[in-house]
């Protein structure tokens, strides 16, 4: 039996669900690029932070990499364990701790540029740039509104 609530908008119009299903498309091939890296999305989104930002703090990795601290702690502890980040101590503030991308975390980024890149560019392409940009701006917006 089928019920339903007027008041919520159909799951085809479900935003969160909508967010779900596009986030697994968009996800798809890079977790088919990660497969031969050997490492997860998760993992990913960590060394791309640390490639394009330098030496990061924890808070700073779990903002810009959307992790929770208890999953970044553990993401930390592997990447650490394969050699493919450096964990430091801050110099001004003991407490803190830093984390850099190792030279074979970089590697990998760099083996995966190309192909990272023509993901990205297919998604560009299939919405056109201006949408592309558009979509980028509003995901953006509901980040930062919230």
């Amino acid at each position: 039996m089928t019920t339903s609530n007027s008041q919520l908008p159909s799951t085809n119009r479900s935003l969160p669900i909508a967010l779900m299903r596009s986030r697994e498309k968009v996800m798809a091939p890079i977790r088919e690029m990660l497969k031969a890296s050997g490492i997860t999305e998760q993992q990913w989104r960590v060394l791309r932070i640390l490639s394009e930002f330098g030496p990061q703090d924890l808070t700073e990795i779990s903002g810009k990499a959307s992790l929770l601290m208890p999953s970044l702690s553990r993401i930390i502890r592997k990447l650490g364990e394969d050699e493919l980040i450096i964990r430091g101590t801050d110099l001004e503030d003991r407490r803190r701790q830093t984390v850099v991308i190792a030279p074979a975390g970089q590697q990998i980024i760099d083996d995966n540029l190309v192909l990272a890149t023509k993901i990205a560019g297919d998604f560009q392409r299939r919405l056109g740039a201006d949408r592309f940009e558009l979509l980028l701006d509003l995901l953006a917006e509901l980040e930062h509104k919230s």
